[in-house]
């Protein structure tokens, strides 16, 4: 399969300039761009007449089987349902120009198998099993009533308990062994779990560093679940490559993100699509008290964060039908940070934080041929990406494949 984008306005992410040009695809790949090109008999050319093209976009906190802001519930649906209810996500997901995205918890090697394969369309997906919660942690959804909790290898949902180093150590081999891309770990209380507190920290420093080895030795990485600065530094200190929300670091925390070159993942959308519409959409009262705790400090850790040279990529942690709401990130993000940065955090970023600079979230050759068509500026107006109806062609792996 061939592709010639002509006259094309081609986004160099990492400096921020276009250049005009053409750009070509074959075999998924990215494999000329100038003035000029020829192509072989059979190429599909598409004359964009000066459009603007960017690389494809990534977002690095996704769960594709949320179909309900009820996380709980979700352990006792059909792997069967929860699978069909992951096609139709991703699905949207790629319609919206999103090429790749890395889930947080619950996807699995079977829908990434199937994306790859054809047999569902979505995005590339990075996958991590479940996530990984100390008992009464942030993937434990018991009420304070309930104590049988099934963690059966065949039941879908978002996480799975571990105390202890030795328990962590065999669920982080695990979901290794199913070919988890990252190993994530609840690092502190959330707003979905029942029976914490937001500003609690949780598993101990040395369960901690056991996720983090066993990462390390399979060559992956360890992502984690925090928001305050106690429970991100702690997190950091053990060796924690992504901090997974982190709405209420301070400038220690900023601090520690340099030093150990790790990655924000700031998720604001999400808290502002809770607060608006959570409980329609299977939030449970207990949890939508919580949001308020980590709505307003989410832009002003961003902002700390981004001044103080922290990387940071792209995400958003949307549940249910709030999932339409995902390029909104960028609206949100623009508050305090410039356009092409923001775009950096969805394109070069992200690629950088999952591990395949050069391959993704770029228009060099030899990236794999994810990239969007625009009909305007997204560095002059971010309604652009942040706004339905401005993609004119979504192309993934040298196909177009909406538009």
């Amino acid at each position: 399969m061939s592709l010639l984008l002509r006259n094309a306005l081609l986004l160099d992410v990492a400096s921020g300039e276009y250049a005009e040009g053409d750009l070509r695809c074959a075999d998924g790949r990215i494999v000329e761009t100038g003035r000029g090109l020829t192509a072989p008999d059979g190429t599909r050319v598409i004359d964009v007449a000066g459009a603007p093209v960017v690389p494809g976009l990534i977002d690095a906190h996704v769960h594709v089987t949320a179909s309900t802001a009820n996380l709980g519930s979700i352990g006792s649906m059909a792997p069967s349902y929860v699978a069909a209810h992951s096609s139709r996500i991703m699905a949207e997901m790629l319609g919206r120009g999103f090429t790749t995205v890395r889930d947080a918890s619950g996807a699995d090697f079977g829908l990434a198998d199937a994306q790859a394969e054809g047999l569902i369309r979505g995005p590339r997906l990075l996958f991590c099993g479940k996530g990984l919660s100390q008992t009464g942690g942030h993937a434990d959804f018991r009420g304070r009533g309930e104590n049988l909790q099934d963690d059966h290898p065949c039941c879908a949902g978002v996480g799975r308990i571990a105390d202890g180093v030795d328990a962590v150590r065999a669920a982080a081999r695990d979901e290794l062994r199913k070919g988890a891309h990252h190993i994530k770990v609840m690092a502190s209380g959330g707003v979905a779990s029942p029976t914490d507190r937001i500003d609690s920290t949780q598993y101990s420093m040395d369960e901690l560093r056991a996720a983090v080895d066993e990462a390390t030795a399979a060559n992956r990485y360890v992502a984690a679940h925090a928001y305050t600065a106690r429970a991100v530094n702690r997190a950091l200190e053990a060796g924690v490559r992504s901090i997974e929300h982190g709405n209420l670091i301070d400038d220690s925390s900023v601090e520690a993100f340099v030093r150990h070159e790790a990655f924000l993942v700031p998720t604001l959308v999400t808290y502002w699509a809770l607060k608006e519409e959570g409980p329609a959409f299977g939030l449970p009262e207990r949890s939508w008290r919580k949001v308020d705790e980590v709505l307003e400090a989410g832009l002003v850790a961003l902002e700390r964060a981004a001044r103080g040279g922290v990387r940071l990529a792209y995400g958003t942690d949307l549940l249910g039908g709030m999932h339409r709401h995902q390029s909104h990130e960028f609206r949100l993000r623009c508050e305090v940070q410039q356009p092409i940065d923001v775009l950096r955090a969805a394109t070069t970023g992200a690629a950088e934080l999952v591990g395949m600079t050069g391959e993704l979230g770029t228009l060099d050759v030899g990236a794999h041929a994810d990239l969007l068509v625009l009909d305007g500026d997204p560095l002059r107006d971010i309604g652009v990406l942040a706004e339905a109806g401005h993609l004119r062609h979504v192309v993934q792996a040298g196909a177009v494949v909406s538009g």
